[in-house]
């Protein structure tokens, strides 16, 4: 299945492609990691994206994710795609935590705002995503994970192998996941109507 690239990530394949390649000399990138680069960052970008919903701070965390894999493991390691999976999704929730911390304080400090008018359906829209990405934030950690890598793409031996697991598991673990994000979700819209009623 051919995958859409961005703008940006079309300009980061196009550098990698280049028949000399001396950035990489300087850079000390191994052809190993230049191809596992290619491989997985359209993928470490869209499990971010499905997590923080902005494309920019998607890549970002993509971008520092292979970062650090690179200042520490192998390349070529066999567990290098799972662990890039992995790390995509718990670098985003933590950049969605952080978010979620900035806006509540922003929020305190700017007083009561009107938003700007869009049309209603996009508004909606970004309201039930900016709802979703505070429910992931609040459930625990190992089943936001499950869900952010399986709603980015990933199959069930895919997810297994980021989340060391059997894929045989994965099924249910993602039903206890899905389990999790309803009573956090009916948390959240409890919280929301008594703060929106008094």
């Amino acid at each position: 299945m051919l995958e859409k690239r961005t703008d940006v990530e079309a300009d980061a394949v196009a550098l990698i492609e280049q028949p000399e390649r001396p950035w990489t000399a300087a850079a000390g990138v191994s052809l190993a990691f230049e191809t596992l680069f290619r491989t997985e960052y359209a993928r470490a970008v869209r499990i971010a994206y499905r997590v923080v919903g902005d494309q920019a701070e998607a890549e970002d965390v993509a971008q520092e994710i292979f970062l650090a894999f690179h200042r520490s493991h192998p390349a070529d390691a066999p567990y290098a795609a799972p662990w890039l999976h992995r790390a995509a999704a718990h670098a985003a929730l933590n950049a969605v935590r952080s978010r979620a911390h900035r806006i509540a304080r922003d929020t305190a400090d700017a007083g009561s705002r009107s938003a700007v008018a869009d049309p209603e359906s996009s508004a909606l829209e970004r309201e039930r995503a900016r709802e979703v990405r505070e429910v992931l934030a609040r459930m625990p950690r190992a089943s936001a994970e499950l869900l952010a890598l399986r709603y980015s793409g990933l199959s069930y031996a895919e997810v297994a192998a980021a989340t060391k697991t059997k894929p045989d598991q994965v099924g249910t673990r993602l039903r206890r996941a899905h389990d999790a994000f309803r009573s956090a979700h009916d948390a959240f819209r409890k919280e929301a109507s008594r703060g929106q009623h008094r």
